[in-house]
């Protein structure tokens, strides 16, 4: 069994500062299995210990994963200088130091995006090796056209001669100014580059899987979820996007077509 300090444990997880969590054990506040604890440097089982402070859990990984349904108007970082950051949409309860967006979306681009403070799996998702697919449901200025499906696959090239990867994309049944594209690759703007390519404009942009993580209908905008460790690895084992059709596109396509 892995014993280690409460403090430790509580500062791995948590905003607290060790003085900090000292004061409240002194105070009575802080309880292991339904304990109180007195002293900050009593051992634990990191595997199994339920620790409580001020009766809210602390969680148990040592990492935090969370999935957040991005608005439009925040910027995808830590910092506040090109705009409000999406780190102040994380709830109290959730937020931690260490916390960062794994992967970006731009300011006016809405939907699914990971938070985490766990960089050896953001790098994992990341890296051009990985080839992490996103999915995006578009609107179009003008009706999506079937000849899109067979140049997306070939690779496209944008204004500035740029080769994208061969991407798939496929418009939205019952609706001809919507799309669904998947990405295996991140470039500056790429969807409305790849789009502006073929003479359309994206007018709304919306991110809706993250590999297998797959947004919620019932996430709004602007609200998050923690995720399970055992959940988070499915971002390695993305959905067919050829029958990629889940009920929820037809909540996200009304949306995107009312605004």
């Amino acid at each position: 069994m892995p014993q280690i300090r409460l403090d430790k444990y509580i500062s791995e997880r948590t905003d607290y500062t060790r003085s900090q969590i000292k004061t409240l054990t002194q105070k009575g506040k802080i309880a292991v299995n339904g304990e109180i604890v007195k002293k900050s440097d009593t051992k634990i089982d990191s595997d199994t210990a339920a620790v409580e402070i001020c009766g809210t859990a602390v969680s148990a990984s040592k990492f935090r994963y969370i999935l957040l349904n991005k608005p439009d108007g925040y910027v995808s970082s830590t910092e506040e200088n090109d705009g409000i950051s999406v780190m102040t949409l994380i709830p109290p309860e959730l937020n931690k130091k260490g916390l960062f967006p794994a992967g970006r979306l731009d300011k006016d681009s809405l939907g699914a995006l990971l938070i985490t403070d766990d960089g050896d799996l953001a790098h994992r998702m990341l890296s051009p090796k990985s080839h992490v697919p996103k999915i995006y449901l578009v609107k179009l200025d003008r009706s999506f056209e079937s000849k899109y499906v067979d140049i997306f696959s070939k690779g496209i090239v944008l204004s500035n001669g740029e080769k994208c990867l061969p991407a798939k994309v496929k418009a939205v049944e019952n609706c001809d100014k919507l799309a669904l594209i998947e990405l295996h690759e991140g470039k500056y703007h790429q969807v409305k580059r790849m789009f502006a390519a073929v003479e359309n404009h994206v007018e709304k942009l919306m991110r809706i899987t993250v590999g297998g993580l797959i947004l919620p209908e019932k996430l709004r905008f602007g609200e998050c979820i923690e995720l399970l460790h055992k959940d988070v690895e499915n971002l390695f084992n993305p959905p067919d996007f050829d029958d990629f059709s889940p009920d929820f596109i037809s909540y996200f396509s009304a949306f995107m077509l009312n605004n």
